[in-house]
């Protein structure tokens, strides 16, 4: 058994919980009449759910892939401190563990830049760093508002750096690197420039989103996996569908930072970005990385393909009230995206329990046979 299996449980039971609390917040800003308790939970939707829950989340994954005590401080601040918001601890005590759980990401990921120097590297640890700026600027008092654009830059380029490690599949050449680089550059050079020009940076780092995508969508290994069965399908499928939800929300940010600023709009790229692209890219991963965290065997079963499409289902049909300022369309899609994500959540719980009993009774069976050896 592996020595840090209980801490990883204990980690992955909080990432569960913040995932929910997050889930329940959320819907309780679209207008659904759900208790709070603390009242302050509603707030606290955005940073339980990047900070909280993916935070968290990446930083075990690469706690578990380096394999040093250390690296786990990381995840355990940042579950912390989203335990303190879930259970509304005043103070700044929920931002300050998250920025320092983020701080620790940073340190792990220059461990592993100098391990490991390469583009894909630095790319992930340029997104740690985007996340400890967009922590610390929560932590400094700037609105949520202003911080959700450095918290998404954390996701888009740790998952666009974990893809361009798996596209040397497909080998792109010299110029296709210099093109991601320069896509990333765009992205970085547009968040630095919102700090004095909110409009002008964000129209950038829009653009940049878009050149991303268009990169993801033509070097990425998935155009070539989508045409093998089982799982190597059903992650490319995700993983396709995320690039166009990636591309629609640096369009919608040049339609909302080039003069049409509405809080519709907003909303729209907000969540086609941490939705859309985000989800997309975790309904994909999910199956590979938990049972490298979590030490549980998941079998691919085609029923996995139900929660993605209600969840991108769900999100059209909240874009769609959106872009038409009609608050049902809203609403209802946002309620579809949360049972979407529990869907997935209870599907991952019942094959991996499925997974679990197969295996015992394969054990079953290896045991009664050598006993009939005997």
């Amino acid at each position: 058994m592996n020595r840090y299996l209980p801490l990883r449980m204990a980690l992955m039971a909080v990432v569960l919980l913040t995932l929910l609390a997050a889930l329940w917040a959320g819907l309780a800003r679209l207008g659904w009449a759900l208790p709070l308790l603390p009242p302050t939970l509603a707030a606290a939707h955005g940073p339980l759910m990047v900070s909280g829950f993916l935070g968290t989340l990446i930083g075990l994954e690469r706690a578990v892939a380096l394999g040093r005590r250390w690296c786990y401080a990381g995840p355990l601040l940042s579950g912390l401190g989203a335990l303190a918001l879930v259970v509304g601890l005043p103070g700044p005590a929920g931002p300050l563990l998250m920025t320092l759980g983020s701080l620790a990401l940073v340190l792990v990921s220059g461990v592993i830049v100098r391990r490991l120097p390469a583009l894909y590297t630095v790319t992930m640890g340029l997104g740690a760093l985007l996340w400890l700026a967009g922590n610390g600027l929560w932590l400094a008092g700037r609105p949520v508002i202003q911080v959700v654009y450095w918290w998404g830059g954390f996701l888009v380029l740790t998952i666009v750096g974990e893809r361009l490690e798996l596209s040397r599949v497909t080998r792109p050449g010299g110029l296709a690197q210099m093109a991601f680089g320069l896509s990333v550059g765009l992205f970085v050079a547009g968040l630095l420039l919102s700090l004095a020009l909110d409009a002008s940076g964000m129209l950038l780092a829009s653009a940049g989103l878009v050149a991303l995508a268009l990169w993801l969508g033509r070097y990425d290994v998935a155009r070539r996996t989508v045409r093998r069965p089982g799982l190597a399908r059903y992650v490319a499928a995700n993983l396709l569908l995320g690039y166009a939800w990636l591309a629609a929300s640096g369009v919608l940010g040049i339609l909302l930072y080039g003069g049409v600023v509405t809080g519709f709009l907003y909303d729209a790229w907000l969540h086609t970005l941490f939705l859309g692209f985000v989800f997309g890219m975790i309904f994909a991963h999910a199956l590979i990385i938990l049972p490298a965290v979590a030490g549980l065997a998941i079998p691919f079963h085609p029923v996995f393909y139900g929660p993605p499409l209600l969840l991108h289902l769900g999100l059209l049909a909240r874009v769609a009230g959106d872009l038409a300022s009609w608050w049902p369309g809203r609403q209802w899609g946002g309620l579809l995206n949360a049972v979407a994500i529990l869907w997935f959540l209870l599907q991952m719980v019942m094959m991996a329990v499925r997974g679990w009993l197969h295996g015992r009774a394969h054990e079953t069976k290896e045991v009664l046979a050598a006993w009939n050896e005997r």
